[in-house]
């Protein structure tokens, strides 16, 4: 026998129970998200490189350690998406959205890939639901956008919920404070991680998401972006706050947060969960008002989040997820009655009702236990005799015409 083949490392197979709790996550995003506007958008799970190389950054861990990058076979080079916002905004240069009323809003529930080390809550393909504003720089978009992601975490009862926010200002705005923490890191570059003191000119502020204990002794006593902001970002910082305040919406505002993607301009913010362990990340986003001009396209503010469908289950507390209904299960006695059963099944699936034929082969009185374990009402029994509808609840039976089957159950169901 050869060796069973299992999947790979870092990814899994989605079934059963947990089938059915991502379908009821993705249902609660859509009631929260559609009625606030957003409209569904998937794109390719593969796009061109030099969108992520130029949209998310060089110097990002994305882009220099995680993507997936191959040959397309015609000199090409492609990527397996490693996130959501980029390929969102190629999509709306591409189509022209710029044309529709602003701001244009869209999400998606999409797969993506990275190759990382997989642990809980982190795998190498992984799913997140996202949404992404764009074409409006009011501080509202940025507040509604995390507004809608708490009313989602709440609704599926997230736990041990922390949200933090801040802002980087935009690049002009960074331009000093970069010269300041650079000079920071330089003075003190031997406490530093050599990951860190490598990137001290290409990244320094990634240096505050290192875990290397000298490197987070240094960056206590860094200078903190928010001293620097320009009065235009500080204003739209306040504005935000004070959105977030009149909804009702608790935050904590982090000056050594920093998102790991270069577009991030203005407004960033991150949930966490003190349920998940080390891995604490649930979901967050910002606004990257630059990022249409490093893709090729015209000026175009957004402003978007995107998270993990994995941690947000894992976040949250088990809860009973009731197995499709089963209007009408067919059962048969003899094998020359299965093209009845089969064309009875049709036709009550053609008439709207959940309906399940036999297709095991199992006796009568094993297709009535199959019938009971499905949880079908009604169980309708093709035999010599005639057809035999039987009240699953009731335990009632009675014989009746084929053709008013239908007739029989519709006003119970």
């Amino acid at each position: 026998m050869s060796e069973r083949i299992q999947a790979p490392r870092g990814t899994f197979d989605v079934l059963g129970d947990d089938a059915l709790a991502r379908d009821r996550l993705v249902e609660t995003a859509r009631r929260v998200l559609e009625p606030a506007g957003y409209a569904r958008i998937e794109t390719p799970t593969f796009e061109a490189t030099e969108l992520f190389a130029r949209g998310v950054g060089e110097s990002t861990d994305v882009v220099q350690k995680e993507m997936y990058t191959f040959d397309d076979g015609g000199g090409g080079s492609v990527t397996l998406r490693p996130e959501g916002t980029a390929p969102v905004c190629r999509a709306y240069l591409e189509h022209g959205m710029h044309k529709l009323p602003q701001p244009v809003k869209l999400w998606y529930l999409s797969s993506f890939f990275r190759r990382e080390r997989p642990q809980q809550g982190r795998f190498r393909q992984f799913w997140q639901i996202g949404a992404e504003a764009i074409g409006s720089d009011d501080p509202a978009v940025d507040a509604e956008s995390i507004l809608l992601l708490a009313e989602i975490l709440e609704a599926i009862g997230a736990r041990g919920l922390r949200l933090r926010l801040a802002s980087l200002g935009r690049p002009a705005s960074r331009a000093a404070y970069r010269a300041e923490l650079t000079a920071h890191l330089r003075a003190n570059q031997d406490r530093l991680s050599p990951e860190v003191r490598e990137r001290i000119d290409l990244n320094p502020l990634r240096a505050f998401d290192a875990d290397h204990p000298g490197t987070r002794e240094v960056m206590e006593g860094a200078p903190r972006l928010l001293d620097f902001l320009a009065d235009d970002d500080h204003e739209h910082f306040e504005a935000v706050k004070a959105l977030l305040d009149a909804a009702g919406v608790v935050y904590e505002p982090d000056s050594t947060l920093v998102r790991g993607l270069d577009y991030y301009t203005r407004t960033v913010f991150e949930y966490t969960s003190d349920a998940l362990g080390a891995q604490s990340g649930v979901g967050g986003g910002g606004r990257y008002d630059g990022l249409m001009e490093q893709i090729g396209g015209a000026p175009a503010p957004g402003m978007g989040w995107a998270a993990g469908v994995e941690r947000m289950l894992l976040a949250s507390p088990p809860q009973p997820v009731a197995p499709p209904p089963v209007d009408l299960y067919v059962a048969y006695a003899k094998p020359e009655h299965r093209a009845a059963a089969f064309r009875l099944a049709a036709d009550a699936r053609r008439a709207g009702h959940a309906s399940r034929l036999e297709l095991a082969g199992r006796s009568l009185k094993g297709q009535l236990k199959q019938a009971g374990r499905a949880g079908a009402r009604y169980v309708a029994i093709l035999g010599d005799e005639g057809t035999s509808l039987k009240d699953m609840e009731t335990g009632e039976q009675k014989t009746v015409e084929p053709d008013a089957v239908m007739h029989h159950i519709r006003g119970t169901l």
